[in-house]
């Protein structure tokens, strides 16, 4: 039978300092506040420009893990988004619910998405590259359940 062996004392170590780095970005200087009764000039933020379904960001994830899979079906090219691609992505939408639309070399990626969301009346789930995921329940009947 075998003595069970004793732990080796442990060191106590000393507190690390913290970084002068992060030190002297929590010490940033703040702007000066305005006056509480005059009005901002600054504009208010910009919302998404879709407001058809209200998504949860777990919504939105889950949406996103199911799409991973997907290839896109519509594809936005050097025009841009026109009538024709709103169309193609509308129909699309109504037969697939849940659709990767691939942007080819978009100088505003956020911007285009939101107008394809916007013009489909779609949700735009994420925004995965130059890939948009675009969410629309079918309206009578829907095959994902979110």
């Amino acid at each position: 039978m075998t003595k069970p062996r004793a732990k080796a004392p442990t060191k106590k170590r000393a507190p690390r300092a913290k970084s002068p780095v992060f030190k002297a970005s929590a010490r940033r200087a703040k702007p000066p506040a305005a006056n509480a009764s005059a009005p901002s000039a600054k504009p208010p933020a910009t919302q998404r420009s879709t407001p058809f379904v209200a998504l949860s960001s777990a919504q939105r994830r889950g949406l996103r893990a199911q799409a991973h899979h997907l290839e896109p079906i519509v594809q936005v090219g050097h025009a841009g988004v026109t009538d024709g691609v709103i169309a193609a992505v509308r129909e699309a939408l109504r037969a697939h619910e849940l659709i990767k639309v691939r942007l080819h070399e978009p100088e505003d990626k956020k911007g285009m998405a939101d107008a394809l969301a916007a013009g489909a009346g779609a949700t735009l789930c994420g925004l995965v590259g130059h890939t948009a995921i675009l969410y629309k329940r079918h309206p009578r009947e829907p095959k994902i359940a979110v």
